[in-house]
């Protein structure tokens, strides 16, 4: 082991000891944070969507906080990265489907604070096969861990996701072929170590298979085949997209009941903080009716469609006001800090602060939380964003343009010439801050992870 990962293990075990004694494990809360795939914000009910439907989520909302301005990276990887290391992508994103083995990610700091950690889903990000256990996760259920996912029948490519998938089992390879459907594995595992860990805190990691590509049956489609090895083509084996996402959006929510029946049962629903969201925005394929118009999935673009996700946080024991909409700035970055402060986890002493925790927000004392902009590095783009405005670039810099948005996916692009003077203030505002971290690509990544990420070209 390198001599940074040493150095944080042995901080984290010190700072998971004096942690663990100041506050008594009935007082902290457990953690389960969801993430979908491919989930855009416009795909819940409680977000206006007209064809979607989550009544779980729905009810989560009117109980808890929801959030209207939360923007996540425009593709998958990225945004795992984000969210589990609480850093901008320009310091540590190496290369997609992996995850620089240096880094320290929330899963560390709860583990060492003595939580009992879980992770279940999608991982892509790494194939070692001790990967989920590197970074902090004591039990893994996994898809794309050690493999692809996929197999040949002849010459034929399937993906083995959803219908009899192929997983993960902390580390162990497991091939489903009896009619299992590869999120319903996922959400059993969640809830048995929900189960098992009742008596102490727990994290619960889940960042969903659902809903992304293939658009192929659920269990509770009308044409659901469980004999069926997978999907043939990319998006998926039938024609009927649309019906099929609404479907998986539906089983989605249906997981997240699942989750919370199970925190009932177990007796620990009130003291446990679930947050939901989504790691990009919906497909392109997908077309959803949305409080009177129809949003084009934007999922791969520096866009409001590409970026604004879902979040929803629900936590009976800890939220003041619950019920509330609030239009606060929030990204993934965010997330890190929000679940070391709601469960006293010591942040790294390395950490850049990119995040700010959204836990005034959820205690209803908002205004004492400054998050003023976003920002996201993806690909040859960056941009920097606040409520109202959007800067996307290059990366170097050049091209700068500024967006303007009266509400949720309006957004129209503005030409220099036709900026007042507080639009020229604020793009000028903009491109100093991309300027500026700009200077910091791969500074928190390994000298391994350095070489990697100068290699590849795409920043995928």
């Amino acid at each position: 082991m390198k001599l940074k990962s040493v150095l944080t293990t042995l901080t984290a075990i010190l700072f998971g000891a004096f942690t663990t004694q100041a506050a008594p494990d009935g007082t902290r809360p457990n953690v389960i944070l969801i993430m979908a795939d491919d989930m855009g914000y416009e795909a819940l009910s409680a977000n206006g969507s007209e064809s979607c439907k989550s009544p779980n989520l729905d009810k989560l909302a009117a109980k808890g906080v929801r959030f209207t301005n939360c923007f996540s990276n425009p593709i998958c990887t990225p945004s795992r990265a984000k969210i589990m290391t609480g850093h901008y992508n320009v310091r540590n994103y190496v290369k997609f489907g992996w995850l620089d083995r240096e880094q320290t990610t929330f899963a560390h700091q709860l583990k060492a604070a003595g939580y009992a950690t879980a992770i279940a889903g999608k991982w892509q990000l790494g194939k070692d096969k001790d990967s989920p256990q590197h970074f902090g996760f004591e039990q893994s259920c996994l898809w794309q861990h050690t493999r692809s996912g996929r197999s040949n029948d002849g010459d034929k490519r399937i993906d083995r996701r959803f219908v009899n998938p192929l997983l993960e089992i902390n580390g162990k390879e497991k091939n489903y072929t009896n009619g299992e459907y590869g999120p319903q594995v996922c959400t059993d595992f969640i809830c048995d170590f929900i189960d098992n860990n009742k008596k102490k805190p727990f994290l619960v990691y889940y960042p969903m298979i659902l809903t992304h590509c293939p658009f192929d049956p659920t269990p509770d489609s009308t044409d659901w085949d469980p004999k069926r090895l997978g999907s043939t083509t990319y998006k998926g084996d039938r024609e009927d997209p649309q019906r099929h996402f609404v479907d998986m959006v539906a089983y989605a929510d249906k997981a997240v009941g699942q989750i919370v029946a199970q925190l009932e049962k177990s007796g620990v629903r009130d003291n446990t903080l679930i947050i939901f969201t989504g790691d990009n925005g919906t497909d392109t394929p997908i077309v959803t009716p949305w409080n009177g118009t129809k949003v084009v999935g934007g999922k791969g673009t520096m866009s409001d469609t590409g970026t604004r996700v879902p979040l929803i946080a629900s936590w009976p024991g800890g939220i003041q006001k619950p019920g509330r909409v609030v239009n606060d700035l929030v990204e993934f970055t965010d997330m890190f800090p929000t679940l070391c402060e709601v469960t006293g986890a010591k942040l790294p002493k390395d950490h850049p602060n990119d995040g700010a925790s959204i836990v005034p927000i959820l205690k209803n004392k908002a205004e004492t939380r400054t998050k003023d902009w976003i920002y996201i590095w993806y690909r040859k783009q960056v941009m920097v964003r606040n409520k109202q405005y959007s800067l996307v670039a290059n990366q170097d810099g050049t091209g700068a343009a500024l967006t303007r948005y009266k509400d949720s996916f309006d957004g129209k692009q503005l030409k220099d010439n036709k900026l007042t003077k507080t639009e020229r203030a604020l793009k000028a505002k903009f491109e100093a801050k991309i300027a500026e971290l700009a200077k910091t690509r791969l500074t928190t990544a390994s000298e391994e992870g350095r070489k990697q990420g100068l290699k590849n070209k795409t920043n995928r």
